[in-house]
């Protein structure tokens, strides 16, 4: 006895899906649904980004120290190697330029580490990425929060060289937290280009430093940009002036400083910062989007 006819005979296997409300296992949701759902795994987000920064020294002895000791000896080799050695130091008053190297050596590092760890949010976290379903953006960002924790237990070491120079705390260092809030966005924006760079491109881990290292001593990290170049052609100051890197610790280093006033700064310093911001912010979460259903696949 055949079996009666069934209503979906003749149906192709997409109107069964859309009859049925079925759909592509792991397929790319809908740019709006996506933010909805990475919202939802904030508390994820800042859990993981914690728990990273607890266990990155758990096996040091000093422990959550090398948190800022690490930025803190960079600064002193600097000083060193710029400061006495090449004598960069004689262009800048001494007492700013301590706090003028320091702030510019822990404001570099917090976009340093997003990008580095960025590259490896992917594929360094394959097990978890394969084995649960989640917004895989919550991995850069992240990584980004934690550096961004990082930077602030570090700032603490800043506030103390700033007062020890002479810089003591007034209005302007308010300033300091729309700056680092707009490096943030920033810093989690490149961080997710990277990841998606770095998902299908491992070796990107090895080229990196190098480029970073490149952008470093192009951002006036241990030495003032318009002093430096002021016998070359003005252009090549004023794209390494606007370049994002100089253009966060410029603001930084205006806001803790008292003799690094705005004089220092290029044009529009602050509207360029937001734009900086919100353009990397944009782009590089469409372009992690973009490619979300490929993630720890191959």
């Amino acid at each position: 006895m055949s079996a009666p006819p069934s209503p979906d005979d003749g149906l192709s296997a997409a109107d069964l899906a859309a009859k049925y409300g079925l759909s592509v296992s792991g397929a790319r949701p809908g740019l709006r649904d996506y933010i909805r759902q990475l919202w939802g795994r904030r508390h994820f987000i800042l859990a993981f980004s914690q728990a990273k920064l607890t266990a990155q020294y758990s096996q040091a002895k000093l422990g959550q120290l090398w948190q800022v000791a690490t930025p803190l000896l960079n600064a002193l080799v600097y000083y060193l190697i710029f400061g006495l050695i090449l004598g960069t130091k004689k262009d800048i008053p001494q007492d700013v330029f301590v706090p003028f190297l320091v702030t510019g050596v822990f404001v570099f590092t917090f976009t340093q580490s997003s990008v580095m760890a960025g590259v490896r949010a992917i594929s360094g976290n394959l097990g978890l990425v394969r084995a649960l379903h989640f917004p895989r953006a919550s991995l850069p960002v992240s990584f980004s929060l934690q550096q961004l924790q990082q930077l602030l237990f570090s700032m603490i070491v800043l506030v103390v060289v700033a007062v020890a120079f002479g810089s003591y705390p007034t209005l302007s260092w308010l300033l300091v937290v729309p700056a680092l809030a707009l490096q943030f966005v920033f810093n989690t924006g490149l961080a997710l280009i990277m990841a998606r760079l770095g998902s299908k491109t491992p070796d990107l881990a090895q080229l990196m430093p190098f480029v970073m290292r490149t952008w470093m001593y192009a951002s006036g990290v241990m030495f003032s940009i318009p002093v430096m170049l002021k016998d070359k052609p003005s252009w090549i100051a004023d794209v390494l002036q606007y370049n994002p890197a100089a253009i966060y610790m410029d603001l930084v280093r205006f806001a803790l400083i008292d003799g690094y006033g705005s004089s220092n700064l290029p044009a529009h310093v602050w509207l360029v910062a937001l734009v900086w911001s919100v353009v990397l912010g944009v782009v590089g979460f469409v372009y992690f989007w973009k490619a979300e259903e490929r993630y720890g696949r191959g």
